[in-house]
C-alpha cells in the first residue's frame, strides 16, 4: 500500500433516494453527485441515508473503491450508513456496524426513535499508520442523540486508549448540543476535536443551496492526526445539488506514527 503523508475524508447525507423531492429527487442528483466525487477524490467517504441502489451507483462512480456499512439483508427501503475507502492505500483490518439502541447488535432502536439509527466503524492501516474511521447518523430528539453519541464512546473502547480516530456524519443538532459535549468534553468522557478550528458554516440546506441553521454534519477526531484544512462544500455540481446537505470536508496530516 503506498503511504500518504495526508488523509482526505468526506461526509454527506445523501438524501434517502425513495423521497419524492420533485426536481431534487434522485435521478436528478446523480450527475451532480459523480461531479462531486470527482472534482473532490478523498480516502474516505461517509455518505449516510444510502439506499441499496445508491450504494450501486456510488460503486460505479468509485471504480476501485471498497465500502462497508451495507445491512444485508434488509427491507427494500433501508438506509445505510457506508464508508467508502480507497483499497490502494488503505487496507480493511475489521469492520463493525450496530444499532444506538440499547441492544446494538440486533437491529433495534430506543423506543423514542423514529427509526433505527446506526453505527459504522472500520479499522483501516496503510504503510503511514492505522485509523479508525466512523460514520454514524444520529437521531432527531436530544435525549436519544446524547444515548447514541454514550454507546459509540463505549464501542470505542475496544481500541487502545491513543488509538486514531475520525467520526463524521449527520448529528442531526449543532455543536451546542448534549451529543457534542458527550464526544467532545473530557468531564462527559468525550475524546474527540472537531476538524474546523473556527465556527462551522451550517450544513444543511433543505434544497434551497443556502444554510438555513446549525452545522449538524461534523468531522471530529482524536489521537495522532491534525486537520490541515476543513470545508463545508457549498457549491453545485453539473447545475445541480447533491443533496438536501451540504458535504462536508476535511484534510488530516499525521503528527506521529500511530501504534
Amino acid at each position: 500500500m503506498p503511504a500518504s503523508s495526508h488523509i482526505l475524508v468526506m461526509t454527506l447525507n445523501l438524501r434517502f433516494g425513495l423521497a419524492d423531492d420533485g426536481p431534487h429527487s434522485w435521478p436528478h442528483r446523480k450527475r451532480p453527485l459523480k461531479t462531486l466525487l470527482q472534482e473532490h477524490p478523498a480516502d474516505f467517504y461517509a455518505f449516510q441515508e444510502a439506499n441499496d441502489f445508491q450504494i450501486e451507483f456510488i460503486c460505479r462512480a468509485l471504480p476501485g473503491y471498497g465500502f462497508i456499512g451495507q445491512r444485508q439483508p434488509a427491507p427494500s427501503f433501508w438506509q445505510n450508513n457506508v464508508i467508502f475507502y480507497n483499497p490502494r492505500t488503505w487496507k480493511l483490518l475489521a469492520r463493525d456496524h450496530f444499532f444506538l439502541s440499547p441492544t446494538p447488535d440486533i437491529p433495534s432502536r430506543f423506543r423514542q426513535s423514529r427509526w433505527p439509527r446506526q453505527c459504522t466503524f472500520g479499522d483501516f492501516a496503510s504503510e503511514a499508520g492505522r485509523l479508525v474511521c466512523i460514520n454514524t447518523h444520529l437521531d432527531f430528539k436530544a435525549r436519544i442523540q446524547r444515548a447514541g453519541a454514550q454507546i459509540i464512546l463505549r464501542r470505542l473502547q475496544d481500541f487502545a486508549a491513543d488509538s486514531t480516530a475520525i467520526l463524521m456524519g449527520d448529528f442531526n443538532c449543532g455543536q451546542d448540543s448534549s451529543a457534542y459535549l458527550v464526544l467532545t468534553d473530557p468531564s462527559e468522557g468525550g475524546c474527540f476535536r472537531n476538524a474546523f478550528r473556527e465556527s462551522q458554516p451550517s450544513t444543511h440546506h433543505n434544497f434551497t443551496g443556502i444554510g438555513n441553521g446549525k452545522a449538524i454534519d461534523w468531522i471530529l477526531y482524536r489521537g495522532a492526526v491534525k486537520p490541515l484544512a476543513a470545508e463545508v462544500i457549498t457549491e453545485r455540481f453539473a447545475g445541480g445539488l447533491v443533496s438536501d446537505h451540504f458535504p462536508v470536508k476535511a484534510k488530516f496530516g499525521w503528527t506521529g506514527r500511530p501504534s
